[in-house]
């Protein structure tokens, strides 16, 4: 494969490609915060609730973990970002319209599944684009982007999930977002074909790739369950009334604070040439976050903790695309690795509710599951040093 410079990125071509990463984000966290919780109640009743929430998060990030690499290798093999997008885009949709009429757990867990691995096809077309596209030095800016609209796109998604105030009227209003969302950058983003040489072949990445890996799904796990029983922490812990209206609040600040640090951090990643220090900033700060969560279960606290919590993921999705971009073993195979990579951000979806359930029902409650949490974030801030080849 023929390196080529790349041309920097245009303010318009990011806004496109946020705008695209928000839909996707609303499509899987709009349901995963309120509207999956919700029906998990509905059907199960209060005594069975966690467990069937924790059975349809399973088979649904199980089916993601697959799909995100296949969607990757698949859109190396075409050479073309446009026709994954597409196809994961329409099988999402069809999803979040199963769910809409979902009245039992099989059609519940088979319209789940369809989101989590439809979803992947956007998810890995917009990743791999930025190692199409992005030069170097806009990495930082631009991954941040990537991040910080994961993030709009949650509270875009919890947001209509609360307005609606129904869940069918809420899967199908989040069904309608994603397409919408995601059609400018297909306008937009000019995209030439991906040329593979015939002796070309899939290099297995080596171990700078394996622990920037590791340190991903450490913290993405931290992410994960914070998030997963959050609405029963606040019901069931905390003791709040209303507990989705205060899932929107805490999520709200989580996602200013986050916001604002994840794009700054990014743009600073990228002037000052640094990686690794708002990796470490990132996972001491959720660590302090989550260990708020266990220890002092109030309104005030839990408010604490979420700016916290958003302070430490914004640092941290700073610079998480540049790193990964930065220790892909080979160009010709980047979306492909970069599904492999998206692995680590999606396991934890299927690992967050089988850990979680087991320790809040019989292992101490929710004091000792973010305490758990907490300890995630510091191995991952243990393992930084081995990313050697990283600033």
């Amino acid at each position: 494969m023929t390196t080529v410079s790349l041309t920097p990125v245009r303010r318009k071509w990011m806004t496109a490609y946020a705008l695209a990463m928000i839909g996707v984000a609303a499509g899987w966290f709009g349901p995963i915060q309120i509207l999956l919780p919700e029906q998990a109640a509905r059907l199960a009743g209060d005594g069975g609730k966690e467990a069937l929430l924790a059975l349809v998060t399973a088979w649904g990030a199980a089916a993601s973990m697959v799909a995100n690499p296949l969607w990757g290798a698949l859109s190396d093999r075409l050479g073309s970002r446009r026709p994954i997008f597409v196809a994961g885009t329409v099988v999402g949709v069809a999803g979040l319209l199963t769910l809409s009429a979902a009245d039992t757990t099989p059609i519940m867990v088979t319209g789940w599944i369809l989101v989590q691995a439809g979803l992947n096809g956007p998810l890995a077309a917009l990743a791999a684009m930025i190692g199409d596209r992005v030069p170097e030095q806009q990495r930082g800016t631009v991954g941040a982007l990537f991040g910080v609209a994961q993030i709009v796109g949650v509270i875009l998604g919890t947001a209509v999930a609360v307005a609606a105030g129904d869940e069918t009227i809420g899967y199908i209003a989040v069904a309608v977002a994603v397409p919408a969302l995601g059609a400018t950058i297909l306008i937009i983003n000019r995209e030439s074909a991906i040329v593979r040489s015939p002796s070309s072949r899939l290099r297995w990445p080596g171990g700078q790739f394996a622990w920037a890996w590791v340190i991903r799904f450490l913290l993405n796990l931290v992410n994960a369950l914070v998030l997963v029983y959050l609405l029963y922490y606040l019901s069931d812990r905390v003791g709040v009334d209303d507990a989705a209206t205060w899932v929107l609040v805490l999520t709200v600040v989580n996602v200013l604070f986050a916001g604002i640090c994840g794009f700054a951090g990014g743009m600073l990643s990228d002037r000052w040439e640094r990686r690794k220090v708002f990796v470490a900033a990132g996972a001491i700060i959720l660590a302090a976050g989550t260990t708020l969560m266990a220890l002092v279960p109030t309104v005030p606290v839990a408010l604490m903790a979420s700016m916290l919590i958003g302070i430490g993921w914004g640092a941290y999705i700073a610079v998480d695309m540049a790193v990964i971009t930065q220790v892909l073993p080979d160009p010709e195979t980047r979306a492909t690795m970069l599904g492999v990579a998206n692995i680590a951000g999606t396991l934890p979806q299927l690992l967050a509710p089988v850990l979680a359930a087991p320790i809040v029902t019989m292992l101490g409650g929710y004091r000792t599951l973010y305490l758990v949490t907490a300890g995630f974030a510091l191995v991952a801030l243990a393992l930084l040093p081995r990313l050697r080849s990283l600033h």
